[in-house]
């Protein structure tokens, strides 16, 4: 299963690269959204390498996932890996310079199942796909222009 979305930022691109590479900030906003984030390796500079423990709770049951940093291109690109309960998530991020003072922002993440809870969960998500895209851009839109306020400010 694959879920895209692209925006357009009134920043520079490499203050929009400083605000999504901004991990300590990022770490708390999700763990103010209920998450357990610890970073296990990576403690310094952004880049590849560095890996996440997430702790969550889905469907009344604790969870737990690594999020690692495979790949880093400032101030282009980064790819992330997850896996999560027989989950695997491959995250792209990629910026692209409009102009001077513009930026898209475009993600993309695939889910793939490796066993077959896994297998049946995505089915079960692939009948309310259209809800999950739908709900998705919008999540997409506002962090997008929490970015942008956050890069406007540093340009």
């Amino acid at each position: 299963m694959r879920f895209s979305s692209k925006e357009d930022l009134d920043a520079p691109i490499d203050a929009v690269f400083k605000v999504l590479t901004d991990f300590e900030t990022i770490e708390r906003a999700a763990i103010r959204r209920g998450l357990d984030v610890r970073r296990t390796a990576g403690g310094g500079e952004p880049g590849a390498g560095t890996t996440w423990k997430i702790g969550y709770e889905w469907r009344g049951k604790k969870r737990e996932g690594t999020l690692v940093l495979s790949a880093y291109e400032a101030p282009i690109s980064m790819r992330f890996d997850a896996d999560s309960d027989g989950l695997e998530v491959v995250a792209n991020v990629e910026l692209v310079s409009l102009s001077q003072a513009h930026t898209r922002m475009m993600f993309d993440a695939t889910l793939k199942p490796t066993n077959l809870p896994a297998r049946l969960l995505l089915q079960s998500l692939k009948l309310a796909k259209g809800t999950l895209d739908r709900r998705f851009a919008k999540r997409f839109a506002g962090f997008a222009s929490r970015a942008e306020e956050s890069a406007q400010d540093l340009a």
